[in-house]
């Protein structure tokens, strides 16, 4: 009966893990090949073209996210840098380098960052990791085939970054400044690090996204006013 019991194990995983048995979880190690890797990043929930620029308006914080033509290379692998930038009140309180990586089957694949937050004259680099140094491993910015209950990491480095995802829902409906839009890809989003905070984040074909939400530990709303492509 053993045999056959582990074979009906197996056949249970197969069918309700799908594709997240393919993608990074929780804490374990990924070999990358830098050769299944392109700077070209066209995952048509955040095709991240050069030059590419997203406006968002968090409270009183203005966010700015733009593709630059620029890339890093991390593990072999070129990545390609995202600029991220927080103000408020025309001060800058964060300034962020994103390093992105679609691999053969479109998923984007997180390989770290280097942030800086500015808060009453001092600088931190909390939260800043790079897949390979110091124990860090990459993670999944966007699967290239979401399903909804697909679940990955989307980053692991112990102690100060480490967020899981979840796809929620692939047909959800939404209003921001810049516009309205059906059929979004929401994900929610946790940590370990901070177990009472939960976020949802709302994607729009062949744009990215565009709403961002905090349901649990927080009421943050960050909502797309302009896009430059």
């Amino acid at each position: 009966m053993r045999p056959l019991v582990a074979l009906l194990a197996v056949l249970v995983l197969a069918g309700c893990g799908g594709e997240s048995e393919q993608l990074p979880q929780g804490t374990e190690t990924v070999e990358l090949d830098a050769g299944d890797f392109t700077t070209v990043i066209d995952n048509p929930w955040w095709p991240m073209a050069p030059g590419s620029r997203w406006v968002y308006r968090e409270g009183e914080q203005r966010v700015e996210v733009t593709v630059t033509p620029l890339t890093k290379r991390i593990l072999g692998i070129d990545a390609r840098i995202v600029h991220d930038v927080v103000t408020e009140q025309g001060d800058v309180v964060e300034d962020t380098y994103d390093w992105y990586a679609q691999d053969d089957e479109g998923n984007v694949w997180y390989l770290g960052e280097d942030t800086k937050e500015y808060e009453a004259g001092a600088v931190s680099s909390e939260g800043s990791w790079q897949a390979g140094v110091d124990g860090a491993q990459a993670g999944i910015l966007l699967p290239g085939e979401p399903k909804v209950g697909l679940a990955y990491r989307q980053e692991h480095y112990i102690g100060h970054a480490e967020d899981r995802a979840r796809v929620l829902s692939l047909d959800e409906r939404a209003s921001v400044p810049y516009g309205s839009f059906d059929e979004l890809l929401m994900t929610e989003e946790t940590t370990p690090l901070d177990p009472g905070l939960v976020e949802r984040k709302l994607y729009a074909r062949e744009l990215g996204p565009v709403l961002g939400l905090t349901v649990k530990g927080g009421s943050d709303r960050e909502e797309l006013l302009r896009f430059e492509r």
